[in-house]
């Protein structure tokens, strides 16, 4: 279902691409999308209120995929974004906001990593603070981009030792074809979510391109302790790396499904993703909306039942 129903001239953007929930210690819940716009409600599924931009873009554009973190008394926002003078999108990077807040202002402190780099998810674990992001790799058997894992020595600070965590298998997690050379298919895997339950963890992401009917989320598991470094799990994507079973995708109602996060409220656990309704794509709009769903976690095994 919709989170947020858009009215007739209201100043919400028109989509909330790359949807990334959390709960904050009031009580209340924030919704944060690309372009660094936030929304909250008192109530999860109902009460949605569009509380405008909360991320000082000075000197900055084209936010991507923010996601916050609460580590101690301040709450943290990691997203990707050009400088104000780059020409293109391949000069996005990650950086780091602060907020005293969960409603903001989030103030820009540092850059993390040098473009290109996107999809950040920053995790607290008994072992320490992890960041999950995108690379590109050319040079791989199927080039694209993958996923990292990465410790932090504190919220501001890599470590520098990334470990590749997932890439591509699937022609269905091509992005385009031909995409920067002839014969070089381009894939993409992004938008990685982690999170740990009973024994097992799981690491979310999405595959292919918005456009593109393959365009899915799928997940990898891992069998490790609570406080493993999570840099030396062995994810192994499900069911196989050779099969295309996406655990979410387009249906009789909606398009575009990716890009998800996860919150568990209430002794349930819901997955909060971007998808389009049919008929609405529009070059010049983006209209992805998000969207959640309950979602069953049960031995190793995810699944969910999508509703209008």
């Amino acid at each position: 279902m919709k989170l947020y129903q858009r009215k007739e001239n209201d100043p919400a953007p028109v989509g909330q691409a790359d949807p990334y929930l959390i709960k904050g210690n009031d009580g209340r819940y924030y919704l944060y999308s690309t372009g660094g716009y936030l929304f909250s409600s008192d109530s999860l599924l109902e009460g949605w209120e569009y509380d405008g931009m909360c991320l000082d873009m000075k000197d900055q554009k084209v936010c991507w995929a923010p996601s916050v973190i609460q580590i101690g008394e301040k709450y943290y926002m990691y997203y990707s974004s050009m400088d104000a003078d780059a020409k293109d999108e391949h000069g996005e990077k990650i950086r780091v906001a602060v907020a005293d807040s969960p409603k903001g202002p989030f103030v820009y402190v540092k850059d993390l990593l040098p473009a290109f780099s996107i999809d950040p998810h920053m995790v607290q674990t008994p072992s320490g603070l992890y960041l999950f992001y995108c690379n590109n790799d050319e040079e791989a058997e199927r080039p694209g981009t993958y996923i990292l894992c990465d410790k932090m020595t504190d919220p501001y600070t890599l470590e520098g030792n990334p470990r590749k965590a997932v890439w591509a298998t699937l022609d269905e997690e091509i992005y385009m074809r031909d995409r920067f050379k002839k014969g070089q298919h381009w894939h993409t895997i992004e938008g990685a979510f982690y999170f740990y339950l009973d024994g097992t963890h799981y690491l979310m992401y999405s595959g292919a391109c918005f456009r593109n009917p393959t365009y899915f989320i799928g997940y990898c598991t891992a069998k490790g302790p609570k406080d493993a470094d999570l840099r030396t799990l062995e994810w192994k994507k499900y069911p196989d790396p050779d099969t295309y079973a996406p655990l979410m995708c387009k249906n009789s109602f909606v398009e575009g499904v990716g890009h998800n996060s996860v919150i568990f409220d209430q002794g349930e656990c819901y997955v909060v993703y971007h998808g389009r309704d049919y008929k609405e794509y529009d070059e010049e709009e983006d209209t992805r909306c998000a969207r959640i769903d309950r979602m069953e976690v049960k031995d190793g095994t995810l699944s969910v039942e999508m509703t209008p």
